[in-house]
């Protein structure tokens, strides 16, 4: 049986797999094929057939997916209402009024998640502190509810003021409308993240009764075609924490899956890290539009509070910490007002994509520069038949407006990318008060190893691993993911003081509500690790820092102990803390792991062969000047191999460039290992 990873992307569907039976790396599967977009369900049946996988041989699947970031971002979703407080119909719009470009007079913020035509108001009233100030108004409510189902609306969001501290007006909103409206999709923001601060909870509730229809019929069409073909495997969906859920918990809480995708890579290289016993990563991702870059500390991803859909538009679901820019395959350079060489945001796409494609692109992009160097070979090995010509008169044209040979200009925009790139590991680090130079640089993705040594350098990372199955490294970092659940709610305090009585009882609510949650999704509570934390403030200032506490009874001895915690981490994010101004407790999380099994080491797709191939050689430019350099095949190298730059080691979905200043070497499960020659000395 087939513990099966899929990671489903924009132009690609990505599959991994290892037997059960057969942990070694005989017993793995890999595929890519094109991705489905009329029915993502479709790409990953594709995938399983390239694989030789039937539906019957698959024990689970864990899947990964952009469905709802995609929806999210193109609006396409069913319109949803949203009912709230009276007098707060225009939140979603107004935001914290805050400009994203701050002297830019034209400037347009986002169109809202709720149009203002589907955003109701009733008249209803709860205090800060959890107590009924005014009575919600049933008669208007009905009247409401009525008007929202005489619009045919059936996804719709309910998301009074104070609600964080007692739902009590919310579930008696969401019967109003189940009374009328039976087969409605209802959100509550005292469900979906019972958090102060009202932009955030209303946003992200909004987001949820966007989704419920758009994520639920996916996953009932990928659970049908699965059964349809015989497969009776659970099926598990990545989330945006790092973790997993079920399919039924994912239609619950769609949300949760707004960083699905890249969340795999982020698994990935927590897996490697172990495996080479480097907890301190950043972790890359070079797609054909975007380049994603996470940092792991200590064998985990951090975690923001913070994220943003768009300006404006907080989701307050914990999640990992991935920073994107438009920076891929297929960005396009360009020549800016006062003359410099600009690459993306643009993009080129599939569609026509890239001028070598052969399907009516005329732009430069990136992997048309790669082309010209002869960094990647015009045959793809063996895969697509790359139009070498057309390339080179794509980059042409850019390099005659900027008075440069087609070489030199293709060269220009490598290295004009790769900076890029390295801003968005700086995002990830430098931005987090993290020094770049103390982690490694892991590249996944098919162009991930083509910049790896030329973003690491801009970014001063000294060491760069590219693991075997690079290309699919989304969908193999899935199957190593554990069922997880971070739950929170609201608890205001200054931590002198507390009332740790009602802080103990909080907390074992979220834990048992945690074990229910694991229970539901097919993993063992007796196994499971619960871990508490906070986040906390000193009093005064707007923002919480995230703090672990200890398990267990928690009292005015624990004090102590817990400040040591808040300086630490305050320490960590900003630098510096204090010990003279009051601390206080702002919401309570309990992040509740299911451990499920892992591929074994033996079972890494890509292990080095067991004796050298001598390489071939290809002309590649260098430095300046075309080369005649190495290119080995990854499969027929040995570990213990050194690489001495320049050369080029191709991959069964990828290329490494290793330039003139850098060596690497394979290590025992087909790593290579990335350095400069001077870190080597």
């Amino acid at each position: 049986m087939f513990r099966v990873g899929v990671d489903i992307g924009g132009t690609f569907t990505d599959l991994y797999a290892w037997d059960e039976e057969n942990p070694t790396n005989s017993g793995v599967r890999t595929a890519k094929v094109l991705s489905t977009p009329q029915d993502p369900s479709l790409g990953v049946i594709d995938a399983l057939e390239k694989a030789e996988i039937l539906p019957a041989e698959i024990s689970t699947l864990v899947h990964g997916t952009t469905i709802g970031t995609n929806a999210l971002i193109e609006r396409k979703y069913p319109d949803p209402a949203l009912i709230t407080t009276s007098g707060f119909r225009d939140v979603l719009e107004v935001g914290r009024q805050r400009r994203q470009a701050l002297y830019d007079p034209y400037q347009v913020k986002p169109k809202p998640l709720i149009s203002r035509r589907n955003r109701y108001t009733v008249v209803e009233k709860m205090g800060a502190d959890g107590e009924p100030v005014k009575p919600i108004d049933r008669e208007e409510l009905l009247e409401v509810v009525a008007e929202i189902r005489d619009r045919g609306i059936k996804n719709i969001a309910i998301a009074f003021i104070n609600a964080y501290q007692n739902g009590e007006h919310e579930r008696i909103a969401r019967e109003a409308v189940l009374e009328l409206i039976p087969d409605a999709s209802v959100a509550l923001s005292s469900e979906t993240r019972p958090k102060l601060r009202e932009l955030g909870r209303f946003t992200t509730t909004a987001i949820r009764a966007a989704l419920l229809p758009v994520v639920g019929d996916y996953m009932a069409r990928l659970e049908q075609q699965l059964k349809s073909q015989g497969s009776t495997a659970p099926l598990y969906i990545v989330k945006s924490n790092g973790g997993m859920m079920s399919s039924a918990a994912a239609k619950q809480r769609p949300e949760e899956l707004i960083e699905s995708g890249p969340a795999g890579g982020v698994a990935a290289g927590a897996y490697i890290g172990r495996l080479l016993d480097l907890p301190n990563l950043i972790v890359t991702d070079v797609g054909g539009t975007s380049y994603e870059a996470a940092l792991l500390e200590d064998g985990r991803g951090l975690v923001t509070d913070e994220y943003e859909l768009e300006w404006e538009m907080p989701v307050i679901v914990p999640m990992l910490d991935i920073r994107s820019i438009g920076a891929g395959g297929g960005s396009i350079a360009w020549i800016d007002d006062g003359g410099s060489l600009r690459v993306g945001p643009q993009s080129a796409g599939s569609v026509p994509g890239p001028a070598c494609y052969g399907r009516g692109g005329e732009n430069p992009t990136v992997t048309d520069a790669n082309l010209v160097l002869g960094r990647i070979s015009p045959d793809l090995g063996g895969k697509f038949e790359l139009d070498l010509a057309a390339a080179e008169s794509a980059v042409g044209g850019l390099a005659e407006r900027l008075g440069m040979t087609v070489p030199e200009c293709a060269e220009g925009i490598i290295r004009v990318v790769s900076e890029g790139m390295a801003g968005a590991i700086r995002m990830v680090s430098s931005d987090r008060g993290r020094d770049p130079r103390d982690h490694s640089l892991v590249a996944f993705g098919g162009a991930g190893g083509l910049h790896a040594f030329e973003v690491a350098k801009a970014a001063g990372v000294e060491q760069i691993v590219v693991p075997p199955y690079a290309g699919v490294a989304c969908a193999f970092g899935a199957i190593t993911m554990d069922v997880r659940h971070d739950l929170e709610t609201t608890f205001y305090s200054p931590l002198e003081g507390a009332d740790f009585a009602a802080l103990n009882a909080e907390f074992e609510a979220l834990e048992e509500r945690a074990r229910e949650l694991l229970i539901a999704d097919g993993a063992d509570p007796d196994t499971a690790v619960l871990d508490r934390s906070a986040a906390m403030r000193y009093i005064g200032q707007s923002y919480e820092v995230t703090t672990p506490l200890p398990s267990g009874t928690l009292g005015p001895d624990s004090v102590d102990e817990v400040l040591r915690a808040f300086y630490a981490e305050h320490e960590r994010e900003y630098g510096l803390y204090s010990t003279e101004f009051p601390v206080a407790l702002v919401n309570l999380r309990v992040t509740a792991v299911g451990l499920t099994q892992k591929p074994s080491d033996d079972s890494m797709a890509g292990s080095a062969a067991e004796a050298n191939v001598e390489p071939k050689t290809r002309t590649v430019f260098f430095d300046g000047e075309f080369q005649e350099i190495p290119v080995y095949d990854s499969q027929a190298v040995a570990s213990g191999l050194r690489i001495e730059g320049p050369s080029i080691v191709e991959q069964k979905d990828g290329v490494v460039v290793i330039p003139a200043d850098a060596v690497a070497r394979i290590d025992q499960y087909g790593h290579i290992i990335l350095q400069s020659k001077g870190a080597q000395s």
